[in-house]
Order: C-alpha cells, then structure tokens, then sequence
C-alpha cells in the first residue's frame, strides 16, 4: 500500500522556512562497489553520512563468518552538517556517481524513515547464524544430495557450521550432521 509518509520525496523549496529548519537527508548514488569510498570521502568533505549495512552469513572451510554489506546496493544517505554547506560537490565526490534526484530537485529522505532503516540494522546486525538460519529444529527438511536419493528427515538442532537432522535410514533412526547449503525445506 502507498503511503506518502515514507516515501522520499523532493527536496522543499528554498522559500521554505519550516522545511530549510529542519535538517534534511538527501541520497547519491555511488559507483559500482564504491559505497564505503564515496562514505569516506563525503566525510571528509564535512558531510554527515549514513551508510546502512545488514549482517550477512558466508560460508568458509571453517564454517559461517558474518560479513556486513550495504543494505542498498550504490546508495549512500547524507546531509550537509552546517546550513551554509553547498551540496553541489557531492557530485564529484569520489565515489558519487551522481546525486538522486526528481526532475531538477535533489531528493529528499524524510527522518522517520532514516530512523525506521537505523532500527532495522541495529536489530539484523543482533541476529546469529542459527536466528539468521532457514531452518529451525523440528522443521521437515530434503537433503539435496542426488547419492542420498532426497531423503527427507526431521532437523534436531542448527549450529553455526552444520545442521544435526534425524533421518531414517535401512530402517533405523540416525542423525547426521550436514552443511546448511545440502539442505532445502520440504
């Protein structure tokens, strides 16, 4: 549903006086793989910067590590940290590919929504890798394995590197630990 509370939208013009009194978030797009680069250098510029990062699982030979990455891919949030600042620079920012932007008017990015995103990255970055897991203990899970026929079993409990499932095999309850990518909810 469309609610124009959260939603960005164009920077108020500059007869506004309410609006020019209330500090204002505004959005570049970055290049490629740049977001930390361009975070660095706005900073440097005296921008106030926001750049939200979500905890993120990869697999290693000795298990998951948490990695962070930006939560949107090529977009870094900003704001000039005294009224006097010109925004015009951050177009050649290092980093900036160009500023977001409706028609001429630079974007907006309202505080509540800011806060919502700060709120949603405190409370992911918390997250462990059993939390963050697909799969939760009495779940009904297949083994992806071709050689194991798709077998399906009962998950007993979740760990960082394996996940403990109960199958039945020739007969018999056995519980075997397997990788969280060999696994897939039935």
């Amino acid at each position: 549903m469309f609610d124009p509370e959260y939603t960005v939208h164009p920077a108020p013009s500059a007869q506004d006086p309410e609006a020019q009194a209330h500090s204002r978030w505004f959005l570049a797009y970055t290049k490629p793989r740049f977001e930390s680069v361009a975070q660095v250098n706005l900073q440097q510029q005296g921008f106030e910067v926001y750049l939200p990062l979500y905890k993120k699982f990869k697999k290693t030979e000795t298990g998951s590590v948490s990695v962070f990455e930006p939560m949107f891919p090529r977009y870094i949030f900003f704001r000039p940290s005294r009224p006097s600042q010109s925004i015009t620079t951050v177009r050649s920012t290092k980093g900036v590919n160009n500023l977001v932007r409706f028609g001429f008017e630079p974007a907006v990015m309202p505080d509540n929504v800011l806060q919502l995103i700060r709120e949603l990255e405190q409370s992911r970055n918390q997250v462990s890798v059993q939390e963050a897991s697909p799969f939760k203990t009495g779940q009904r899970v297949r083994l992806k394995h071709n050689a194991l026929n798709n077998m399906q079993g009962l998950i007993q409990s979740v760990g960082a590197k394996r996940v403990a499932v109960l199958l039945e095999i020739m007969g018999r309850p056995s519980v075997v630990q397997v990788e969280h990518h060999q696994l897939e909810v039935d």
